[in-house]
């Protein structure tokens, strides 16, 4: 090969190489471009609302209505509805299962279960709902398990979340404080003294039922046991109403709403400060 083609040879190679290294870079910078593509989101400029089509940060959005919370810690909101505030009139709030005046007794801001005197329920009747209720077990224990400071408290007059005195009582866990009764065990013991009031805060969502009786969707409860959490979105399998020693009802059809019911298990259980606020489905 004389010196002239043996220059060409090269020349061509050399470009050849720097041909299909530009290439496969442009491969590469189209492959990236791709990739950052993908992993970009699309823009959410737009959000769809029970009030329209927003734009995100709209000004124009409606806002919530203003509330102003309870001057003090678990006090009503001026939204909330008070059920009891310790006072004789809103006693008046409160009726027997049958419709007739209530028989427990109202003490010194409080009212007190009655042996015998039976539940008591709500005149209003609610659904879906936040509610507050406040709550003592007698200061002198007497009985053990089921038997020590019983009481309840009902959603719709259904779904049981367990009123007990738990603090240093064993009994079963579907039972204890704070229980969604014979379905959902708390997720720890927050129980104070006998004796001391108490509280919950309950997130209630009610079921749906179709036309054929059957749940299209199931109850759900997040509660909290004196500010700590012990049911976190909880789904309700069924009802709460005892049947036996080992059983609870199924879901039973009923209204969309119901009366809070406080629960009358032979003990002098107290409760104070009870309001609750309406939730849209």
């Amino acid at each position: 090969m004389n010196r002239m083609l043996w220059l060409g040879v090269v020349v061509a190679a050399a470009g050849l190489a720097t041909g299909c290294a530009t290439q496969d870079a442009a491969k590469k910078e189209a492959k990236a471009e791709v990739a950052e593509t993908k992993e970009k989101p699309p823009l959410t400029q737009y959000v769809d609302t029970p009030t329209g089509r927003w734009m995100v940060h709209d000004e124009a959005r409606p806002a919530p209505p203003i509330v102003a919370p309870g001057e003090g810690c678990g006090n009503a909101p001026t939204d909330a509805v008070v059920l009891f505030d310790g006072t004789d009139a809103s006693m008046a709030n409160w009726t027997d299962t049958k419709g007739a005046p209530s028989k427990w007794v109202a003490g010194d801001g409080y009212m007190e279960s009655v042996k015998g005197a039976g539940y008591i329920q709500t005149k209003e009747q609610f659904g879906s709902c936040q509610l507050h209720v406040e709550f003592a077990t007698p200061q002198r224990v007497a009985g053990s398990g089921q038997g020590r400071g019983n009481s309840g408290v009902f959603l719709q007059g259904q779904y049981e979340v367990q009123v007990l005195d738990s603090y240093d009582n064993k009994t079963y866990p579907d039972g204890q404080c704070g229980a969604l009764y014979g379905r959902s065990v708390p997720l720890v013991n927050a129980c104070r003294k006998p004796g001391e009031w108490q509280s919950y805060d309950i997130i209630y969502h009610r079921p749906f039922f179709g036309k054929d009786g059957k749940v299209t969707r199931k109850a759900t409860f997040t509660v909290f046991h004196n500010g700590v959490l012990i049911h976190d979105h909880v789904e309700l399998t069924g009802g709460t109403n005892w049947i036996n020693a080992h059983a609870v009802t199924d879901y039973v059809v009923h209204g969309d709403k119901g009366p809070i019911q406080l629960q009358d298990h032979g003990n002098p259980v107290r409760y104070r400060n009870i309001w609750v606020r309406e939730l849209k489905d």
